[in-house]
């Protein structure tokens, strides 16, 4: 009998309104053309991710083969894949993710590249509790921890992690445990809500974009959804020029979701928690890069990076952030706030 073919299942309309119908966004790896395509114009083809930094990172690290390493975010695993490469098949990486959703995506897109359990081991786990990990699997000669949010996440309007689509505010990282972001500014005051503003993300108009939340809670209303967030926002910012207005509102935007997405999954908690346990899991010598995204983040590195070589703990830190280069800002937009941080153990 004559095989039928199944026809590829095409886009309704012009362009899809559901995210599952993006066939192309949901499975890039098999549309080539169109990621290159969308690369060379600066942007981020949707649902996948593109790693920042991969040379910077490779070249501090130095991983020989041999050696066994963790990647405290997994992620896409791009940064995972570059450094298994480095290890010639000799050694191995313990990778670690809370996000049950992309993990296994990961995991299975690494196996079909040839890094199976005998190299690589996938682990759902905080890297907060990076003690735990080493406590199974032995100390690391190298650490790569990237704090930033995949573009995966931020692609999936069912994640809620940005105000550019409708979706549930959400916000978690592992979605099945936790408060999300609606449950989470119900139970703010407004002067809680302007202080976690001001901290999480060095929000310009936190008063009025808190108050702005508490009346239209008093008023009955719902902010359930991300663009129930960014119209709350909006209003709060009504007195703005016109002329300065739009711009205001879409930075307002991206600092109250990042706010709440830092609050909701305890970033700050868990880097200090990392941070603090991590000259425990370093052999002798180890190297350790970090990836951050913003002030917060960058502040609490660069505090501990400085105690621990105060005591001696570390022999070596970087003297100065490393930045992505121009070009590389240029190719992936994504990349312009980036900051690397390094240190060597003693």
């Amino acid at each position: 009998m004559e095989q039928q073919h199944k026809r590829r299942v095409r886009y309704k309309g012009t362009h899809p309104r559901s995210f599952h119908e993006k066939y192309k966004e949901l499975n890039p790896e098999k549309y080539k053309d169109t990621v290159e395509h969308v690369i060379r114009k600066g942007g981020t083809p949707a649902g996948m991710h593109i790693s920042i930094m991969v040379q910077e990172i490779l070249d501090f690290l130095q991983i020989q083969p041999g050696w066994h390493g963790l990647d405290a975010t997994l992620g896409y695993g791009g940064h995972t894949a570059k450094m298994l490469e480095c290890l010639k098949g000799e050694g191995h990486i313990c990778a670690l993710d809370v996000d049950p959703i992309e993990m296994e995506k990961t995991k299975r897109r690494l196996a079909e590249m040839g890094y199976g359990e005998d190299i690589l081991t996938v682990i759902r786990q905080n890297f907060a509790n990076i003690d735990l990990v080493a406590e199974e699997y032995g100390k690391f000669n190298f650490v790569l921890a990237d704090l930033g949010v995949s573009s995966m996440q931020i692609d999936n309007p069912e994640r809620g992690f940005t105000y550019k689509y409708e979706g549930p505010l959400d916000l978690r990282l592992d979605p099945t445990k936790g408060t999300s972001a609606t449950e989470r500014l119900r139970e703010l005051t407004q002067d809680e809500l302007e202080g976690m503003l001001v901290t999480n993300s060095d929000e310009p108009y936190a008063a009025e974009i808190a108050k702005s939340v508490i009346t239209a809670f008093r008023k009955g209303e719902t902010i359930e959804t991300t663009t129930q967030l960014k119209s709350v926002i909006e209003q709060a910012l009504s007195f703005l020029p016109e002329k300065e207005k739009k711009e205001a509102v879409k930075k307002a935007c991206a600092r109250t979701f990042q706010a709440l997405r830092i609050d909701v999954n305890s970033e700050f908690e868990v880097l200090e928690a990392f941070l603090e346990k991590l000259p425990d899991v370093l052999e002798p010598g180890a190297r350790v890069a970090i990836l951050t995204f913003h002030s917060g983040e960058d502040r609490l590195v660069k505090k501990a990076f400085k105690r621990f070589f105060k005591e001696g703990i570390y022999s070596e830190i970087s003297s100065d952030v490393i930045r992505p280069s121009a070009e590389e800002c240029n190719r992936n937009s994504r990349a312009r706030s980036t900051k690397m941080r390094w240190a060597v153990r003693a």
